[in-house]
């Protein structure tokens, strides 16, 4: 995978110069995957810096009001920072094989046009017009609780985090984590340490696994463990808007 610790061109490059087949083949197993570098520290520094400019967002969300963990993030408008809007157009269309692949494995409709643009349209036809690209941050004792990011029936089945600050020197603890909940059997666990201005693909809800019968739905959710120290910034980037 591309993992320069200097990045030349557009971030649209970065995204397409990642190893694909092999992204595909570790979402197939285990619903989520790590992309090499796609940001510098430099443009990392550029997104965090926005927290603090309120008139970038829609709304704040407080984690511990909502009963969510703890911790805070924001949601920006719909005028997203350039970085953000290539980021996730750039995505789009990379993980659009993978989203269809899974809707046909579970015999499920498969929505989504070529077009970002076209499947947002149908998101707002649909009720769902407010943005859902998500800057979050965590300071010591927060943490996230397990969930599915689900803001409607107009739904992406896979989404982006991506670290904003290097773990082990801006913070401690922290892992991003999930669970798939398996037929008849306990639950399976992950963590991952996002690095900085690197991404993670991940199931937004659920995806198929095989099985006797063929494939079967497995539910996922993911979340963040607790911060010890410092502060971890990240940018989460959703394919569907929210009602």
């Amino acid at each position: 995978m591309l993992d320069t610790t200097r990045l030349t061109g557009p971030v649209a490059a970065r995204v397409a110069h990642e190893e694909w087949g092999a992204l595909a083949n570790e979402l197939n197993t285990y619903g989520n995957a790590p992309t090499g570098r796609l940001l510098t520290p430099e443009e990392c520094r550029r997104i965090t810096d926005l927290y603090d400019d309120t008139e970038r967002f829609r709304t704040t969300v407080d984690m511990a009001r909502h009963r969510f963990g703890s911790g805070q993030y924001r949601y920006f408008t719909h005028e997203l920072p350039d970085l953000v809007r290539e980021l996730r157009e750039a995505f789009y269309p990379r993980l659009l094989p993978v989203a269809r692949d899974w809707a046909d494995k579970l015999g499920k409709p498969a929505p989504w046009p070529d077009s970002l643009d076209e499947w947002i349209g149908m998101c707002h036809a649909a009720g769902q017009d407010r943005s859902a690209q998500i800057l979050l941050r965590y300071g010591p004792g927060d943490w996230n609780a397990l969930h599915r990011d689900v803001f409607g029936d107009m739904l992406f089945p896979l989404q982006v985090v991506i670290g904003l600050d290097a773990p082990g020197t801006d913070f401690t603890g922290g892992e991003f984590l999930m669970t798939e909940q398996r037929a008849r059997a306990q639950s399976r666990g992950s963590s991952t340490t996002l690095l900085q201005g690197h991404g993670l693909i991940f199931t937004t809800r659920d995806r198929p696994v095989a099985s006797k019968r063929g494939w079967s739905n497995a539910p996922m959710r993911h979340g963040v463990s607790t911060v010890r120290t410092g502060q971890r910034h990240t940018l989460g980037l959703v394919f569907h808007d929210a009602a």
